[in-house]
């Protein structure tokens, strides 16, 4: 394209987005004109979120309460699927007033906050750089002209200029999110987010990706801390679901893979630490990621080993029965069914000495859950983790090399284990 035409284009973008002038370094969307299509987007990152709640001792503090006011927060994701189109989704769904949004860039990151030069991009909604989501509500971006590939991490900064109240929020993120006074949304440097740092995603609900055809879908993996990834290695991307996204891209199946975990999280109780219930969950992060073709199910343990117990300081966990949890997976598959979605159910890996978890009455109700998922039929298929994840000595105990050392999560061999079984099952 010569210069002339290219001027003509960037000129026209600009004022179809109502974007103002850029920083000076800060990429337009200057690119060859090119044709992309505005539908057949996919979820290709996303995050379970729940209410804003203190931090803990294995998450660390958060900024979930107090929330933010005149700060830009910067968050790292990586997307699991391939697109010339990206787009944002926000989230004020667990908010107690609405929530105003400044502004918004997306970037390439280079080393921690930085971003690099020349990738910046502002965000808009309905072609407005700020926006303002009611309490309860989401909200999705247009779309943004910045190809990425599968595997590839984008950056988001998120700058609030007024107060936002406690903040929507998904706790255990295994990564580390940014925080600077005052608008950084256009500076590609790192000094500015120097000084504070959390291990969760605030208001970032998801990253879609369009445009390419070698995404056709996304599988939603959904559970709790199993799929949230606790135990796996923080900032390295070895939870279960990302070597699972990995082990696609590998073999060229050109699917995204997003993840629905909330540590502590469970199928049939709601908690205020750890979010909805599962099957009332369900059908928002699940079947409302844009693009799902598939759900893998694997939840259940902490309604078992949890049964009876104060939740951590989050109320009393109920005492369950292998009816109700088998009801509560049905419901998960006619839901499912209901909206044309493949339903892999997952047993529930063994538990033998997991402190509080492992007593004769929840093994066998396990025992049990495990049984009717492995035999039932009622799943499209069925990945046996149980199995697959056991002690060879002691089949009720996890194999010693996939410990994450409380008996109960895994560590990054654990979750390679059980990325490959779950990667075999996947049409």
């Amino acid at each position: 394209m010569s210069s002339s035409p290219r001027r003509l284009l960037t000129a026209l973008v600009a004022l179809f987005l109502l974007v103002p002038a850029i920083p000076a370094g800060v990429a337009t969307a200057s690119e060859p004109a090119q044709r992309h299509p505005t539908a057949g987007w996919s979820a290709a990152w996303s995050a379970a979120h729940h209410h804003p709640v203190p931090g803990n001792d294995w998450d660390g503090p958060n900024w979930s309460v107090q929330g933010f006011s005149n700060q830009s927060v910067r968050q790292v994701v990586r997307v699991s699927a391939a697109g010339s189109l990206l787009r944002i989704r926000l989230s004020n769904r667990y908010g107690s007033q609405p929530l105003r949004l400044t502004g918004a860039t997306v970037g390439r990151p280079t080393s921690g906050a930085a971003v690099q030069l020349g990738t910046l991009r502002p965000v808009t909604f309905d072609r407005r750089l700020s926006t303002t989501l009611a309490p309860g509500t989401e909200k999705t971006s247009d779309p943004v002209l910045l190809p990425v590939r599968a595997l590839e991490a984008l950056t988001v900064t998120l700058y609030f200029a007024g107060p936002t109240g406690p903040a929507t929020f998904h706790q255990s993120g295994l990564t580390t999110t940014y925080r600077a006074p005052g608008d950084h949304r256009f500076d590609p440097h790192s000094a500015a987010f120097a000084g504070e740092t959390s291990q969760s995603w605030y208001h970032l609900a998801g990253v879609d990706v369009a445009g390419s055809p070698r995404t056709r879908g996304t599988v939603v993996t959904f559970g709790d801390s199993q799929t949230d990834g606790y135990g796996s290695t923080p900032g390295a991307d070895n939870r279960y679901p990302d070597q699972l996204a990995e082990r696609l891209v590998a073999a060229g199946r050109p699917l995204a893979v997003v993840n629905a975990g909330i540590s502590g999280n469970k199928l049939l109780a709601d908690s205020p630490c750890y979010g909805e219930r599962g099957v009332s969950r369900f059908r928002h992060d699940v079947l409302g990621q844009p693009g799902v073709r598939t759900a893998v199910v694997l939840i259940g343990i902490n309604d078992i080993g949890a049964g009876g117990y104060p939740d951590f300081g989050c109320g009393a966990s109920p005492v369950v029965t292998a009816g109700q949890l088998v009801n509560g997976h049905r419901a998960l598959i006619q839901a499912a069914r209901a909206r044309g979605v493949t339903v892999i159910g997952v047993t529930m890996p063994p538990l033998k000495n997991a402190t509080g978890y492992d007593t004769p009455d929840k093994e066998a109700l396990r025992d049990e859950l495990n049984r009717w998922i492995r035999t039932s039929g009622e799943y499209d298929a069925v990945v046996d983790l149980d199995r697959i994840l056991a002690d060879p000595a002691d089949p009720d105990a996890l194999r010693p090399a996939y410990d994450h050392g409380d008996h109960l999560h895994l560590n990054d061999t654990g979750a390679t284990a059980a990325a490959v079984a779950v990667a075999a099952q996947i049409r």
